[in-house]
């Protein structure tokens, strides 16, 4: 069996840790370089239950998409759910991967697993790396459709692919508009409404858009041809397709070397919403006037 070293380093050749933006926290957090890594498990989020799934599966390593500490701390004492995932780690013998703004800039990255699941065909990044000569790294993803759908269609199909929450998929703008090209971001997109727009998409399809950001983009396009259409998915929804892209990787990494690695992806949710109650979409003129 390989060593964890072994293991973190071809991890980090595949979403080089230079990538990742310089207030992230990427790479080994816990783990012995030199214990040995038979079973690894992918998941988005550092959370006990994932942890305890790990220890079910016995697994050596678990490799997540967003960090246990993303900033600093004083403590890792076990009576604080940070503190307490890292005792159970190590406990266990298990190491902790982060792969996270290194794994949205890779070629393939978060952005590329998320067009794959809703089956459409990447064409370039959002916001390319000016570092990368091919052009194929950076932010997000521009794709086009195999065939003209409806927004309606559109947002059916990303119901129906992307791992089901609470939230589902909340759509801004005409259900019967026609979608021929389409911007995706894995995690939180709106930040980056100013390259959508140059980008000219039909569509937008990212998580945790936010009321003003939204509200302004909508408004741009007001005036245009084909207004930006928006469909905001549940973060953990757009990044989880990445950890089956991820395990993918590495286990074709397992045959080359001859590693003979256990690779799974977790299938438990841990988006932090847990229930939706749908409003009555009837106009507010239909309640009466106020007291």
């Amino acid at each position: 069996m390989p060593r964890l070293s072994e293991v973190t380093a071809a991890l980090d050749a595949l979403w080089p840790p230079a990538l990742a933006e310089g207030w992230d926290a990427v790479g080994t957090v816990a783990g012995d370089p030199d214990a040995e890594v038979g079973r690894v498990l992918f998941a988005v989020d550092p959370v006990q239950e994932i942890v305890d799934e790990a220890v079910e599966l016995s697994a050596d390593l678990l490799v997540t998409h967003h960090p246990l500490y993303l900033r600093g701390t004083t403590t890792v004492a076990a009576d604080t759910f940070k503190g307490r995932v890292v005792h159970t780690l190590i406990r266990n013998g298990i190491g902790l991967h982060v792969a996270h703004t290194n794994a949205d800039r890779a070629d393939p990255g978060v952005s590329d697993a998320l067009a794959g699941a809703l089956d459409v065909r990447v064409v370039r990044p959002l916001v390319p790396d000016p570092t990368d000569p091919a052009g194929r790294r950076g932010l997000g993803r521009v794709c086009e459709l195999e065939r003209p759908v409806t927004l309606r269609e559109l947002a059916g199909r990303a119901a129906e692919r992307l791992p089901a929450t609470a939230q589902g998929i909340r759509v801004a703008g005409d259900l019967d508009a026609t979608v021929r090209t389409l911007a995706v971001s894995g995690g939180s997109g709106d930040s980056l409404f100013a390259d959508v727009r140059a980008a000219g998409v039909d569509a937008f399809l990212t998580a945790d858009l936010r009321h003003h950001p939204a509200s302004e983009a909508r408004e741009a396009g007001a005036d245009t041809a084909t207004p930006l259409a928006l469909l905001d998915a549940a973060h953990w929804a757009t990044e989880w397709p990445w950890c089956e892209l991820a395990a993918a990787q590495l286990d074709e990494i397992s045959d080359r070397h001859g590693w003979g690695l256990r690779v799974h992806v977790s299938a438990t949710v841990t988006d932090p919403w847990t229930a939706h109650a749908a409003s009555d979409p009837a106009p507010l003129s239909t309640f009466g006037a106020p007291n």
